[in-house]
């Protein structure tokens, strides 16, 4: 920034089933007039200060999500948003989304209703409840394919199915170490591997998009869920929440497995054995995830950013580099 006067951003923290959310409701870049992909190239070139500002050390930390709100393109939509976390912008956010709507209930600009919110992937509609649970249907999603093969170092032949769920996932079941809070390490070491073969095979996402999340899946601790996860994101952080984006991977890939039905409930527990209900619904030849969890607002700030600061817009972590050989 060029400045010599310090700025200040507003924002309110919330966390999804564990997973945090920093909305920046003021002080951010105004990406009116501009297209989603002009509103992307912006923030990665001239607006890259205010993620790394939010998101990075000494204000954030790994696991932290941030949003910035812009106006929506397409019509009736309450917001537009753009997501992004410790190493670039995201695709889409499930548990951001669910955290936007809790912060713009926490705000009184929503209420008990639907509420569509324009993202760069499309528009996804936020459902909040009587009770303060929120629902989001995702974007269309589906299974590319199954059954991909890797030869993972340190752990052999490693299966799983790569899906769209907003966001690109290679599923994993039944591979790797158990999927416990005990095993954080050795988890983040294994997805971290299998992301690195992946990279190293040249498989990627559709139109050349990298495989930037790996969810490896277990047996539940109790029946309040199906499924338990484990979810390695972009930056090497693993997610708290049971990972909306990555459920509604799973959810497209076990629908077209013929492992579930259209309407039938899925509880996907987190790491930290916090749950998200899931279910399909087709809209023609389309799979929409619908997703259900909660969230909590636990704070308003003002982020300060001082010019004489050498870490004024944080410390910035390069995104990690996985070679892709196309």
């Amino acid at each position: 920034m060029s400045t010599t006067a310090n700025r200040t951003l507003k924002v309110i923290d919330s966390h999804t089933e564990g997973e945090p959310t920093r909305i920046v409701i003021e002080g951010g870049p105004d990406l009116s007039g501009m297209s989603w992909d002009e509103r992307v190239k912006f923030m990665e070139h001239e607006g890259d200060w205010i993620r790394s500002a939010t998101c990075n050390e000494p204000r954030g930390h790994e696991a932290m999500v941030g949003a910035v709100l812009c106006d929506p393109i397409a019509e009736d939509c309450v917001t537009g948003v753009l997501f992004f976390n410790n190493v670039g912008l995201l695709n889409m956010c499930i548990h951001a989304t669910i955290g936007l709507a809790q912060t713009l209930v926490h705000q009184g600009k929503i209420g008990v209703g639907r509420h569509r919110i324009d993202t760069r992937v499309g528009v996804v509609t936020a459902e909040v409840h009587k009770d303060g649970r929120i629902t989001v249907e995702n974007v269309p999603s589906y299974r590319k394919e199954a059954g991909v093969s890797l030869e993972v170092e340190g752990f052999g032949e490693v299966v799983g199915d790569i899906s769209w769920g907003g966001n690109w996932f290679f599923l994993i079941d039944g591979y790797g170490p158990e999927v416990s809070f005990s095993n954080l390490d050795e988890l983040t070491h294994f997805c971290w591997e299998v992301r690195k073969e992946l990279g190293n095979r040249g498989i990627t996402g559709d139109k050349g998009m990298e495989i930037d999340h790996v969810e490896t899946f277990g047996p539940p601790e109790s029946n309040a869920a199906d499924s338990k996860n484990f979810v390695l994101c972009p930056g090497k952080a693993y997610d708290r929440s049971p990972c909306g984006t990555g459920t509604s991977a799973k959810l497209a890939a076990l629908y077209q497995a013929g492992k579930l039905r259209e309407g039938e409930v899925w509880r996907q527990a987190s790491i930290l054995n916090t749950v998200f209900e899931g279910r399909v619904e087709l809209r023609g030849e389309d799979i929409i995830p619908i997703v259900t969890g909660r969230a909590w607002v636990n704070g308003e700030s003002t982020l300060i950013l001082d010019p004489s600061d050498p870490f004024c817009e944080g410390i910035r972590f390069k995104k990690p580099h996985i070679e892709t050989e196309l």
